[in-house]
């Protein structure tokens, strides 16, 4: 168990460097789309707002990778493939149990969720400051402020 522990702890510190590498990427990028924009709109605020949240779920794909590829370095799975699905279900916390790892590994599952539910609600926030700004911007800018 303190194996286990051990490694979906160092596993969810691995996936929060990507996860905080990600936001600084989306916030430059969404920083410097919004110095280029003359006069910001509601399209323009919707194009940034798609922008953001590929960026942010690229984010959270490539957390499901890093815990896929744990599961096949301990060999839980053969293939990335079947890693890669069963990673998403967990950190989606759907818990659908149609594939799942040994009783040797299992802990991991349960750890992986609890990163995929704190990492997706990271990106939520994310998505929604953007948002919040966005549509500052077009208000003020549709008063011609």
């Amino acid at each position: 168990m303190l194996t286990n522990l051990v490694l979906g702890l160092g596993t969810i510190m691995v996936c929060l460097f990507l996860q905080l590498t990600v936001l600084i990427w989306v916030f430059r990028f969404y920083r410097r789309r919004n110095q280029r924009l003359k006069s910001p709109s509601i399209w323009s605020g919707i194009a940034s707002m798609q922008a953001v949240m590929m960026l942010l779920l690229a984010g959270n794909i490539m957390q499901i990778a890093v815990w896929a590829e744990l599961y096949v370095f301990l060999g839980e799975f053969q293939d990335f493939e079947k890693a890669f699905y069963h990673s998403s279900v967990n950190f989606a916390t759907l818990g659908y149990g149609d594939v799942v790892m040994s009783a040797k590994h299992k802990l991991l599952g349960p750890l992986e969720a609890v990163n995929g539910a704190l990492m997706i609600g990271v990106s939520t926030g994310a998505l929604m400051a953007a948002f919040q700004d966005a549509s500052k911007r077009a208000i003020q800018s549709a008063r011609g402020s």
